[in-house]
């Protein structure tokens, strides 16, 4: 049986899916499991994953409803979340699996860097890490990982479009603090770059804000990912 599983939620990612299942294949050599659960792709990214992963599952779109789907086939006691377009640290399984053992914690998440080379990528990062240290909340960005059975009691993933990860981290939290890994994912910084740091960063405290303040999922992620 694996230690741990990675569930990887992809929608379109057809130019990125080798590379980014490429950099998981030390993991499935060390017998750990790799899931991909594709939302419905319109290019070639199912057909791209298949040889690089255990299971290539096909489910509803939507980041929360593809974690929940693969999280129900996985066979691991902890899950890790990664994102297609973030990349694990050296040696992450060993780092999650004693991490949580050593500290008695349940659930955690890493440390983020985003890929960019700009100063200001630095300082957007060690700002996201603060904050998730300060609220116990972690973003997918950070590869969330949980134990199997904390994720059912928790009720996994909200069926919802856009903070399903601070939804998820908020009921976990209610059941005990987080790891926090020192350690870093790097994450893409594809999205600054393209609309601007100064807007990327606004539109994200904005949306944050109006979700905490009881705003509409659903609202808020046709402000996020317009025109889709």
């Amino acid at each position: 049986m694996p230690r741990l599983s990675v569930i990887v939620p992809t929608l379109n990612e057809a130019p990125r899916i080798t590379g980014a299942l490429d950099a998981l294949q030390d993991l499935r050599g060390a017998g750990h499991e790799l899931i991909v659960v594709d939302g419905g792709s319109s290019d070639a990214t199912a057909e791209r994953a298949a040889p690089l992963a255990d299971r290539v599952l096909c489910g509803p779109r939507g980041r929360g409803p593809q974690m929940n789907a693969g999280a129900r086939v996985a066979r691991a006691a902890v899950l890790l979340f990664l994102h297609a377009d973030t990349r694990l640290p050296p040696g992450a399984a060993d780092t999650i699996l004693r991490g949580l053992q050593r500290s008695g914690c349940d659930w955690g998440r890493f440390d983020v860097r985003l890929s960019g080379e700009r100063p200001a990528f630095r300082l957007i990062a060690s700002l996201m890490n603060l904050r998730s240290r300060i609220t116990g909340i972690a973003t997918g960005d950070q590869a969330l990982f949980v134990r199997r059975e904390w994720f059912r009691a928790a009720g996994g993933y909200a069926e919802q479009p856009l903070m399903e990860d601070v939804d998820l981290s908020r009921r976990l939290k209610r059941r005990g603090p987080p790891l926090c890994l020192h350690e870093r994912v790097v994450t893409s910084s594809r999205r600054w770059e393209r609309d601007g740091v100064a807007r990327t960063v606004l539109l994200m405290w904005r949306l944050r804000l109006a979700y905490a303040l009881g705003g509409d999922p659903h609202r808020l992620a046709r402000r996020y990912h317009p025109g889709r």
